[in-house]
């Protein structure tokens, strides 16, 4: 069976009414839970609580190489991320959704590979999101979105700390929004050949703006975006083609040493 993988946070628990939970063993320890299995809008889903379902798995413990295994060990060819992300522009104000199409990875000690020999992979990162899951979703969250951006750049960094002044400052001469969670899970998603997206939503103004982030506001704001992420998620899965047409699937052709 193939599914369809989300992997996402604490708003998306109750996403499908009727699923079963699948435990994964994989070669690198336990994914962040239990694998949720389902129908959104009668395709078939596999959700995946990236920060565990009582939400007690912070950015940088993340095991991200197992929850990515897992769902391939499931069969999921396509990965739709959920992430809730700061602003570095001042067009993209809270509550705006953002389909970004590069990162910069400013991560320091995560494990950003699954080829760590005897067998050597180089993978293309030019290009690491799935441009034809991209559009989809661009194309379904201008229905429900006040803003909405296709294209961007998503700066990851370590967490769980939030930037300082001066940091947020840098990122945004080079970046749109920030986040905790896009890398590695982008790059072991493109190391398997698996089409990769992400619907990021707009919490906050980072910290370049002048006001301190505060964790119960963004928490507040994430409330206030649930419904149209939802909505979007719903709509988009049935568009999304049983047969990939993309390159991404051709990750690995001449990626070897």
């Amino acid at each position: 069976m193939t599914y369809i993988g989300i992997i996402g946070g604490t708003g998306l628990y109750n996403i499908m009414n009727e699923k079963q939970s699948r435990d994964v063993d994989t070669p690198f320890g336990k994914p962040s839970d239990s694998v949720d299995i389902g129908k959104i809008n009668g395709v078939e889903v596999a959700f995946l609580p990236r920060h565990g379902k009582n939400h007690t798995i912070p950015p940088h413990k993340v095991n991200y190489r197992a929850n990515v295994w897992a769902m391939h060990e499931l069969g999921v060819e396509r990965i739709i991320a959920v992430n809730a992300v700061g602003s570095l522009k001042e067009e993209l104000s809270p509550g705006t959704v953002v389909i970004p199409d590069q990162f910069i990875d400013f991560t320091k000690r995560r494990e950003l590979t699954y080829y760590d020999g005897p067998d050597v992979y180089h993978i293309s990162a030019a290009d690491p999101f799935c441009p034809d899951i991209n559009k989809n979703m661009y194309e379904v969250s201008r229905k429900y979105s006040k803003s909405s951006h296709l294209g961007g750049t998503y700066v990851t960094i370590e967490g769980p700390r939030f930037s300082t002044r001066s940091e947020s400052k840098m990122f945004r001469q080079f970046a749109d929004i920030i986040g905790m969670t896009l890398v590695p899970e982008v790059n072991l998603a493109d190391e398997l050949s698996m089409c990769y997206s992400v619907l990021a939503t707009v919490t906050d103004f980072d910290v370049w703006a002048d006001k301190p982030v505060d964790a119960k506001e963004v928490t507040k704001i994430m409330k206030e975006n649930e419904e149209n992420v939802l909505k979007i998620l719903y709509d988009v899965i049935p568009l999304i083609n049983s047969k990939r047409t993309c390159s991404c699937k051709d990750r690995l052709d001449y990626a070897k040493a």
